[in-house]
């Protein structure tokens, strides 16, 4: 714990040593800040250790140092480091190299980097404190203290700091502010910000038996008698010495057992407190790991001819190439591979990393993982705790932990022998960070740090991404394919369901096509399970008025509501806004009011009427916003306690369930119309990977594609699971328009309260950036696909620059100064510009 102290201090002022750091700090400026080492501090200083500084008049803040040097800053005086945090660093020298690129390539500052990188409990919390003024005398002051004032004083009195909660609690009120503003006044307390690490470790209260009695059989003979009618007490005893075996096993004593687990069967705590005062039992603390040791539970599967193949294959590749990619239909066994070239690598004493797109894919592979590597795997995703996160960044600094699975935000794990990369479903969006900076893409970045380790990257799909297909066809990257599924399993059938037409004949019931409602019938009757898969949560997209066309939309952004029927509520998909349902028409009082469109919750709703026997489940994010919600839903799923799933894109990702049979898609068209130039890839990837959901085992997979245009040139294809023809016929387009992966795409948002002042500042940075000197396309500036969002309008320039050269490096140097040059502009100062480099 460090107290953050301003002001003249002394040590420093006499302190005359001529060392620098260069420090990485959690702000958006494109650079590090230069600090003084104190002479007491240089021998503790490591590159990539964690240091509290002075930020400004007030900030204190937590850095990394970047760089350490004998060079003072010219333009300040250099502020002295307040404290290393670290006796060894928490940070690499090879992730300071990771990050540096990373601010380079993606156009943000490396102190977003950081923010990202560092798990938040790693970094300090500051709080405020309250403590009385040492020159303050009650007896002599000349201000009047109220009831509430002497309360204060009467606890510092007593406590030599107290918190502002500790204040609000003493006087049972809510806002605290204006009673310590007056004391402050008074002169009477000081108030002062307090840091404190974030991390706390697990501390465990266990009990064991004391020495003399673990170590002589005669002692515990005469402790049972002396418990003779005294059942509760012999009860903890006779439990302890059963998972605790003195005797046989002296050195488990050591450790004792969790107290709560010695109670768990209903036995009494007043019991047990006795015996520790009769000295029969000693509590103590022991600090504990969050993440549970496990012991692996079975051996690798063998492989088939086929993965065998495969397996010789990618390590072939791998002695040319840095790169491979691992093309294989879904249910083709890529896992198992992964799994023998992940203990090939561990045994040569290297780390590996293992990608996957999804919370909810790692909670299954997680559980298969686990039973073969135990205790040396380790898992990071957003859904742990601040702590568990540190524990994890922890046990691979120490080496606990020499396999990681994770999300994206796990190449940034302090890795320091990187042996391979492995990345999963490589070609899903949901690799790329959006908002906030940096706006990188896990699979492009994990290739890059595989490089800074001279490691090796595996890239895994049954669908790749084009860019990735592309480099293999250019021999950029090794290739290999599988073209069969694992086992017996076969290939799904598919059916194109014609909405329009079944509409015309009557047959649809509650948006339903004949033959889905017949085929889910069937899986039904067999006891097997069927998913409904709709790129849509919420009850439906929207609620409009019968009569005067209104339809609710959101007070900070140009959207419409979302209607979700649980809640009764009408939510912004995009600033979390929400409002009741209306009872009639705000516009003009109609109750016509009707529901347009079909979410997740209205699907599920309506399969519950057409199949009331059906036991139903729904995966969405509003289904799985606690820790455990995915898990508990595949749990459910894979134990065979729910029939039918309604899922969104979740469900489309590497999920692997034996008893599926049937895979329904709600509404083909609506994947395929959407105004991005990878529609067709993203279709044709999200039809592929969620109809390999069905038939993983002996039973054929049935496969139902709900559309209002079956003759779709692309469902042909996804039937035919032509992959290399379709990629043929989308990269014509895409060279004849100038798109990925032919050229580099840039994306520049524009944002501000005022639309006028977000167009005119758009236009300001088209003008500028079209006279930069390089080949290049600027389209822009336009009004946003969403015009406005949380009440700052946009404006959006697409730049496609030329592969060639040092094109995009001389592009984003330009735009730097451009963007330092607008926002001195007065009228520009408080406009955002967002760069979005690879946008997806």
């Amino acid at each position: 714990m460090v107290e953050s102290l301003f002001g003249d201090q002394d040590f420093f002022a006499q302190e005359s040593g001529n060392n620098f750091a260069d420090i990485i700090l959690p702000v958006p400026i494109p650079r590090m800040f230069t600090y003084r080492i104190p002479k007491n501090l240089q021998p503790q200083v490591n590159l990539g250790s964690r240091v509290i500084v002075q930020f400004g008049k007030k900030k204190v803040l937590t850095g990394i140092i970047g760089k350490v040097h004998n060079k003072p800053p010219p333009a300040y005086e250099a502020k002295p480091i307040l404290d290393i945090l670290d006796i060894q660093p928490s940070v690499n020298p090879l992730q300071i190299r990771f990050w540096v690129w990373m601010a380079e390539y993606y156009c943000c500052h490396i102190g977003e980097v950081m923010h990202a990188a560092l798990p938040s409990g790693l970094r300090l919390s500051s709080e405020s404190k309250v403590q009385l003024n040492p020159n303050f005398d009650r007896e002599e002051s000349k201000y009047p203290l109220d009831d509430r004032e002497v309360k204060i004083l009467d606890a510092l009195d007593k406590s030599e700091e107290i918190s502002y909660e500790d204040c609000e609690k003493i006087l049972g009120v809510k806002t605290i502010h204006p009673i310590l503003k007056s004391l402050v006044g008074k002169e009477a307390i000081l108030i002062f910000e307090k840091l404190q690490e974030k991390y706390t470790p697990k501390v465990q209260t266990r009990v064991r038996l004391t020495a003399e009695i673990a170590s002589d059989k005669k002692a515990l003979e005469a402790v049972f008698e002396a418990l003779a009618g005294k059942s509760k007490q012999e009860s903890i005893l006779l439990k302890y010495l059963r998972d605790v075996p003195v005797f046989q096993k002296a050195h488990l004593n050591e450790k004792g057992v969790n107290k709560a687990v010695l109670l768990e069967e209903g036995d009494s705590e007043s019991s047990l407190k006795t015996l520790i005062k009769n000295e029969v039992f000693e509590s103590f603390k022991l600090v504990v790991n969050r993440i549970e040791e496990e012991e692996p539970e079975k051996e690798p599967a063998i492989l088939s001819s086929t993965q065998q193949s495969a397996f010789e294959e990618i390590k072939t590749h791998f002695e040319t190439k840095q790169t491979v990619l691992l093309h294989g239909v879904t249910g083709s066994g890529k896992t198992e591979i992964y799994i023998q070239l992940i203990r090939e690598v561990m045994e040569s004493g290297s780390q590996v990393l293992l990608l996957l797109p999804e919370i909810a894919l790692t909670t299954q592979i997680v559980s298969r993982l686990k039973k073969v590597f135990g205790s040396q795997m380790g898992v990071y995703h957003s859904k742990y705790s601040d702590n568990e996160r540190v524990e994890v960044w922890n046990g691979v600094l120490s080496g606990r932990f020499s396999f990681v699975v994770g999300v994206r935000s796990s190449i940034f794990l302090p890795f320091d022998s990187l042996g391979m990369i492995i990345v999963d479903e490589e070609h899903e969006p949901s690799y790329k960070q959006f908002d906030p900076a940096p706006r990188f893409h896990a699979r492009d970045a994990a290739i890059m740090l595989a490089y800074f380790h001279q490691a090796r990257t595996l890239l895994g799909s049954a669908t790749p991404s084009f860019e990735s297909y592309f480099n293999a066809s250019q021999g950029k990257y090794g290739y290999v394919e599988i073209n069969h599924r694992f086992g017996d399993a076969s290939m799904p059938e598919y059916h194109l369901a014609d909405l329009a037409a079944d509409r015309r004949k009557n047959l649809l019931k509650l948006d339903t096509t004949r033959i889905l409602r017949e085929k889910i019938q069937e899986a039904l009757s067999k006891q097997e399970q069927v998913l409904i898969f709709q790129n849509r949560r919420g009850y439906s997209p929207y609620i409009q008025c019968e009569d005067c066309g209104w339809t609710g939309e959101c007070v900070q952004c140009d959207v419409s509501l979302t209607y979700h029927q649980f809640a009764e509520e009408l939510r912004c998909h995009y600033c979390g806004y929400k409002e009741k349902v209306p009872s009639s028409c705000p516009a003009c009082g109609s109750t016509q009011l009707a529901t347009m469109g079909m979410g997740t919750e209205r699907i599920e709703e309506s399969l519950s009427l057409l199949f009331p026997e059906a036991r139903l489940g729904r995966m969405d994010l509003d289904t799985t916003r606690s820790k455990y919600g995915y898990q508990r839903i595949l749990d459910e799923f894979g134990a065979g306690n729910l029939d039918i799933l309604v899922g969104t894109q979740m469900i489309t990702k590497g999920l692997d369930f034996g008893q599926v049979t049937v895979v329904g898609i709600w509404d083909g068209d609506r994947i395929l119309n959407f105004p991005d130039f990878r529609s067709g890839e993203r279709a044709f990837q999200q039809i592929t990977q969620v109809a390999g959901r069905a038939g993983r085992r002996e039973a054929k997979g049935q496969v139902i594609i709900q559309t209002r245009n079956p003759e779709t040139h692309l469902y042909e294809q996804v039937i035919k699971g032509d992959y290399a023809e379709f990629f043929r016929q989308e990269m014509f387009d895409r060279k004849k328009f100038y798109y990925p992966p032919y050229v580099k795409l840039v994306k520049i948002t524009t944002r501000h309260s005022d639309p006028k002042v977000a167009e005119k500042a758009a236009n300001s940075l088209h003008r500028e950036m079209a006279n930069i000197a390089v080949k290049k396309i600027v389209l822009g500036p336009e009004k946003g696909v969403i015009a406005r969002i949380k009440n700052q309008y946009q404006f959006e320039s697409l730049i496609k620059l030329d592969r060639s050269g040092n094109t995009q490096a001389v592009f984003k140097e330009s735009f730097a100064k451009i963007i330092d040059e607008l926002q001195s502009r007065p009228e520009f100062r408080s406009v955002r510009w967002i760069a979005d480099v690879d946008p997806s």
